[in-house]
């Protein structure tokens, strides 16, 4: 009886322990999530979300206002882009020159492996080795004669 109770004690402490369900995204979920396309216009190469200067605080302020305005994410960005410019957003706009950001790595990895294909495709083919003559080829009666000369003086 007592381990029965026991059992049924550690299931009921098990399933009172299991995880709360996901509730609806807050608005500071909608911050970080656009924050974290773009980036400080202070720091190199940080994120939005996670710098910790009075710029992206700040910025972070003035997303959680616009959002509180009704603007959509796009707009947001929209806002950033045209007050500090491109460099703000986390991938090039793909638009004239930045296609290059998009189609480079695939041309790359295109390239590479065609390369890689023709060198494996070459390593694997076995190549046949060429027989040594049966004769040995004719020395030339001079050369031969001088030779002998040199030795029989050595």
């Amino acid at each position: 009886m007592r381990l029965y109770l026991t059992i049924t004690v550690t299931i009921l402490g098990m399933l009172l322990a299991s995880p709360l369900y996901a509730q609806a995204p807050t608005l500071d979920d909608q911050v970080n999530r656009i924050a974290r396309t773009l980036y400080c216009p202070v720091c190199p190469n940080i994120p939005l979300d996670v710098c910790n200067t009075q710029a992206c605080i700040d910025w972070r302020n003035d997303i959680k206002r616009m959002l509180l305005e009704g603007k959509s994410e796009q707009e947001i960005r929209n806002y950033f882009v045209a007050r500090y410019g491109a460099q703000v957003l986390g991938a090039p706009p793909a638009e004239g020159f930045n296609w290059l950001a998009y189609l480079l790595p695939v041309v790359g990895l295109v390239a590479g492996t065609v390369i890689l294909w023709f060198s494996v495709r070459t390593w694997l083919v076995p190549h046949q080795v060429q027989a040594a003559p049966e004769v040995a080829p004719e020395i030339p009666r001079e050369y031969a004669e001088r030779l002998e000369r040199e030795l029989k003086e050595w």
